[in-house]
């Protein structure tokens, strides 16, 4: 039986966090199905998960977030749901534009991203000055402008949620993007706000933001040239 969508939640030492937003889609927003991915957390996060009766994938080891996104995906695909999103444990992502974005994917869209900048600007500080340079590193390789490619909201047809889970190379990241967008996938964006971190601290400081923009800059520009799709 096909089934709609499915919210994936990687998580990844979120025990300050995981409970707030779990509990705030079943209460709220309990049309859509959830699957938390624990990341092989080392705190009390898929604890938190199992005595709540959350819908847990439990990891036994860190993946890293596109491990984990990607068993996320992998289960959607086992499962059968048309469509997938993914969606933060650290309280960021707020429901309440999933809607939106799965009225806009049914439009015939393969990936829709939940976008902070179709009709804001962005700021000045060095993470945005990152994301315009990788939204201008797209643009130059695919002739397609995404105003947040950073944006880790973001919602993926059947045919991707596929893609995804058979092939061990994809991660839900910029560079990836870029290169469905050259083979073909048709990406739209939607309008989102997004909110602070509420608990704990996010693993991109200053130095691995820069270190993450500089790696993604060089795999749009020139390694996504040399990767083959399966």
């Amino acid at each position: 039986m096909e089934k709609e969508l499915l919210i994936i939640i990687p998580a990844y030492n979120e025990e300050e966090n995981i409970e707030n937003v779990v509990n705030f889609i079943r209460e709220k927003y309990s049309q859509y199905d959830y699957i938390v991915v624990n990341d092989g957390s080392k705190d009390r996060t898929a604890e938190i998960c199992r005595e709540k009766g959350y819908e847990l994938l439990d990891l036994p080891v860190n993946l890293g977030l596109a491990g984990a996104f990607q068993a996320g995906l992998k289960y959607a695909h086992k499962q059968n749901y048309s469509y997938a999103i993914q969606f933060d444990a650290d309280g960021q992502h707020r429901p309440e534009f999933i809607e939106p974005m799965l009225e806009r994917i049914k439009e015939g869209y393969d990936i829709v991203i939940g976008s902070r900048f179709v009709n804001e600007r962005k700021s000045g500080s060095l993470r945005m000055i990152g994301s315009r340079m990788l939204t201008v590193a797209i643009k130059l390789t695919t002739g397609v402008r995404i105003s947040d490619p950073t944006s880790g909201m973001r919602m993926f047809s059947k045919p991707m949620i596929e893609e995804f889970a058979k092939n061990l190379n994809y991660g839900p990241e910029p560079d990836t993007v870029s290169y469905l967008l050259k083979n073909g996938a048709k990406v739209s964006e939607v309008q989102v706000r997004m909110e602070e971190r509420q608990f704990g601290e996010s693993y991109l400081n200053l130095t691995r933001s820069a270190s993450y923009m500089l790696k993604m800059m060089i795999s749009i520009l020139l390694v996504q040239n040399f990767r083959k799709r399966a």
